[in-house]
């Protein structure tokens, strides 16, 4: 990146910068994978912010710092061992579209100059498939991060918020990815409402959607497993639930302000990188990474550095009116 005679910022070198086409690539062929990658980085930082916040209660900030670090860390096994089989089974419906495909339905998806894979339609279907795992896995990972809550803990040497009688349990992923499962997602986008809900929806900003969806249940689900968990004093449950549903609260309202407010740049962006790169190969799917982790590092920058400052206070604040003095 450069600054040029102007006094532009110039992004050629950026654009030309392998490392950073091939993780543009990997955002686009594992989407959810790619949000928990993301979230183990940006759970760095996350407690640290949780730590340095004022005024707020020790263990209080030790279990908020605990479930983030449990939290980033179970979303990435289970996304490790969910996506790379999805992830594999549609790039073998992109390469042979004709054997796990019908005729009309390729004909319906596939745009006129656009190879099938780079059409809008295909892309939002597949990409469904892609992001959307990290929906359907949302509850079970919210019950094995209020299962392994505890035991994160006192692996910092640390028993606030945990009851003695915690035992450890031992957790196995599997996944094998084969010609099946790419028949299986393609019955599905065989079917004519799928096509349809593809051709309406393309032009919207699911990216965005989806990550918020994912985020909203995945809290949902961890508050109801937190409620109703053994291993977690109760003392300690509600400043925990209240942190986790005003993180994702604030982090949601912040990720839509700031997607709009980033779409101009956005859009300039891909405009540069289209130019820069014009001709070469997965350039298409490079231009969907970028769209794709968009609001995947929005939310991800709001949520983990920025939020816990605010949400670890406010939840304190509201465990001693609502709780200790209700």
């Amino acid at each position: 990146m450069k600054v040029n005679s102007s006094g532009d910022i110039s992004f050629k070198s950026l654009y030309a910068n392998k490392a950073l086409k091939r993780g543009l690539e990997f955002a686009a062929d594992n989407g959810a994978l790619f949000a928990a990658s993301a979230a183990v980085g940006f759970s760095l930082a996350r407690p640290l912010a949780i730590w340095l916040t004022p005024k707020t209660d020790k263990e209080n900030r030790e279990l908020a710092a605990a479930k983030s670090i449990t939290s980033s860390l179970i979303g990435f096994i289970l996304m490790l061992g969910l996506s790379l089989p999805l992830s594999k089974s549609i790039k073998n419906i992109d390469k042979n579209p004709e054997k796990f495909l019908e005729k009309k339905t390729i004909e319906k998806l596939k745009e006129s100059g656009k190879k099938l894979e780079n059409s809008k339609g295909y892309v939002f279907g597949t990409q469904l498939f892609k992001l959307g795992l990290g929906t359907v896995a949302a509850i079970p990972k919210a019950i094995l991060v209020a299962l392994g809550l505890p035991y994160i803990m006192t692996l910092f040497g640390s028993k606030a918020g945990v009851k003695e009688e915690s035992k450890k349990g031992e957790l196995v992923f599997r996944g094998s990815p084969t010609d099946k499962f790419a028949k299986r997602i393609g019955k599905t986008v065989n079917k004519e409402w799928f096509q349809n809900f593809a051709e309406k929806y393309k032009d919207t900003n699911f990216p965005m959607h989806i990550t918020a969806l994912t985020d909203i249940l995945a809290t949902g689900a961890f508050i109801h497993q937190a409620k109703i968990s053994k291993n977690i004093k109760e003392e300690r449950k509600s400043a925990l639930i209240y942190n986790s549903a005003i993180s994702t609260g604030l982090s949601v309202a912040g990720g839509y302000a700031l997607d709009k407010i980033l779409n101009k740049p956005t859009e300039k962006l891909i405009k540069g990188f289209r130019k820069a790169n014009l001709g070469q190969k997965n350039l298409e799917k490079q231009i969907q990474g970028i769209k794709i982790a968009k609001p995947i590092l929005i939310l991800g920058t709001i949520y983990y550095i920025f939020i816990p400052f605010i949400s670890t206070f406010l939840a304190e604040k509201a465990n001693d009116r609502f709780v200790q003095k209700g």
